[in-house]
């Protein structure tokens, strides 16, 4: 971190610290993420003002609305957010000015720190200043006009301040009203609680919360000092090793994340094709295992694997095999179960390195299904498992409403949850705990949220054991959480034409026409991955309790 002096960066002189300097005093570099305004920011090109909108929770919900002028972010805190609906006026209030580095800022204050609490980008663009060729002026004066050209706001927003200077309210600081005017831009009822993501990393407070990605180092140049932070070092295939499987014939040895695997088949066909496309070879899922494991392995990693395997291709009988075999080669991680009783499965597959998965695969794993507790403790569960389970009878939009009602449920509860569409019906959500509760406790808390959620909708849940006993209804099933009872995996494959992949949803994506619980595949994800992110990855924070039910 940079030195300071009085609360501000050594070696800038008091001219460029003026703007700042209640910015700065207000803050304790070596504590926080934030940007100090040390380093110049990269130049915008000439002739272009920015602006940026940060959904911030700290004591309270606010939106920071700031604009560049002058070479500062010149910040308004909005409480109720920025609206396009011209007949709704929002209270807004002048704070301090912040450092242009600050419209890259995203990530978590810790909190007992000035403004603690979590940050995304919610909107940001460019701006032109309206009837004046001085903002700085407007401002000063408590009449500001700009048209904005944002991801999310357009169109031309006012901003002015209530009473004279000086006359700034209880709070003392200046209160102003922000409005949007009469144009083309605008939309009656517009919301933007409506829009709660981040156009910068496609996240939510609560993903951002969860697990941060982003950390402002002070101690760079600002060109530099926004950097990606990763739980554990992750190693991603090399182009030259992927190649490498191309040019194998059926069979060969794969140098691969540094381990040396017998491939054998890889022209054989493991999952049919889809209308239209191409089956599924095993040189392509391997290719498939090898790229998804860097983002697959923090949910596999210290945990056993249960392999649900396919040696014949998707289009024959699978089963499951638990026991890592004999022939396995020695420098595959691995777990013995202290407690397994005679004839039971004692010694599993861990993945603890991506070459482990590449192993599971190349054995015909066509999916992954590692256990909800880690091996250090595998009577204490990290996740609490809902399993939302079409019957015969059951629509894609039922199991929808379904979800829905389960998104409402843990809103309400206060509870971070994470949907995934299973690749075939259905949905499942993982909610991710800290451990102490026992798998009993767990299921007998998800059990009661369940029956709550089925009682809204009765007419399309059975509580039956058996499938046939159920009348082709859906089945809210709890019983999953239990020792060495486990879901699939996220981007596991599932065994059906086309490679359909496990995959994580937003909760908003519940009300894309679009959604289909087998939508993306083998060939799909990746993409998907690239441009969404791991949606998934808030579930790795296992820091919850299990709220008590009324």
């Amino acid at each position: 971190m940079s030195a300071t002096r009085g609360g501000r960066p050594a070696g800038r002189d008091a001219r460029q610290d003026e703007p700042l300097t209640t910015y700065r005093e207000k803050r304790r570099f070596d504590r926080t993420p934030e940007p100090s305004g040390e380093a110049a920011a990269p130049p915008a090109p000439e002739g272009v003002r920015r602006f940026v909108v940060q959904r911030h929770r700290a004591r309270r919900l606010h939106y920071d609305v700031r604009f560049e002028i002058d070479g500062v972010l010149v910040s308004w805190a909005v409480p109720k957010g920025p609206t396009l609906d011209p007949d709704v006026r929002r209270m807004a209030v002048h704070v301090e000015d912040h450092p242009l580095e600050y419209e890259d800022f995203e990530g978590v204050i810790p909190k007992g720190e000035y403004g603690g609490g979590d940050v995304i980008v919610w909107d940001r663009g460019t701006w032109e200043p309206h009837a004046t060729d001085d903002p700085a002026a407007a401002v000063r004066a408590g009449d500001f006009h700009a048209d904005l050209h944002g991801e999310k706001l357009r169109g031309r927003f006012v901003l002015v301040r209530r009473g004279g200077p000086g006359q700034d309210g209880d709070s003392g600081k200046e209160q102003w009203l922000m409005l949007h005017k009469h144009d083309d831009d605008a939309v009656k009822g517009w919301d933007p609680e409506d829009h709660p993501r981040s156009v910068l990393s496609g996240r939510t407070n609560e993903e951002v919360k969860a697990s941060p990605e982003r950390l402002w180092r002070s101690d760079l140049p600002a060109a530099e000092a926004s950097v990606a932070v990763e739980s554990a070092a992750v190693e991603w295939p090399r182009d030259d090793e992927l190649t490498a499987l191309d040019d194998l014939g059926r069979q060969g040895t794969w140098e691969i994340f540094g381990r040396s695997l017998r491939v054998t088949n890889l022209d054989k066909v493991l999952f049919p094709a889809r209308e239209g496309e191409e089956p599924v070879t095993k040189r392509d899922f391997l290719r498939y295992s090898a790229q998804i494991a860097p983002t697959l392995l923090p949910y596999l990693s210290g945990r056993a694997l249960n392999l649900h395997r396919y040696p014949e291709g998707a289009d024959h009988k699978g089963f499951w095999h638990k026991e890592l075999p004999g022939h396995a080669p020695e420098w595959l991680p691995r777990w013995d179960n202290p407690d397994a009783d005679p004839g039971e499965t004692r010694t599993y597959l861990v993945v603890d390195e991506p070459a482990a998965l590449v192993w599971a695969a190349n054995f015909g794993g066509l999916e992954w299904h590692p256990w909800t507790s880690r091996t250090d403790e595998p009577d204490h569960p990290t996740y609490a498992l809902f399993d939302l389970d079409p019957g015969e009878r059951t629509s894609w939009e039922e199991v929808l409403v379904l979800a829905r009602l389960h998104r409402t449920a843990f809103e309400h509860l206060h509870i971070r949850a994470y949907p995934k569409v299973t690749g075939r019906r259905g949905i499942q959500i993982w909610v991710p705990i800290r451990r102490g509760p026992t798998f009993d406790q767990t299921r007998a808390w998800v059990e009661q949220v369940s029956k709550t959620v089925g009682q809204v909708m009765p007419d399309l849940v059975s509580w039956k054991w058996e499938k046939r006993e159920r009348k082709g209804l859906a089945r809210l099933d709890y019983t999953q959480n239990a020792m060495n009872k486990t879901l699939v995996a996220p981007y596991s494959t599932r065994p059906a034409p086309g490679a359909p992949v496990s995959t994580p949803i937003a909760w908003d994506e519940l009300d894309d026409p679009d959604l289909r619980p087998d939508r993306w595949t083998l060939r799909t994800v990746l993409d998907r991955l690239a441009s969404r992110g791991d949606l998934f990855r808030g579930a790795l924070t296992t820091d919850q309790g299990l709220p008590t039910l009324r």
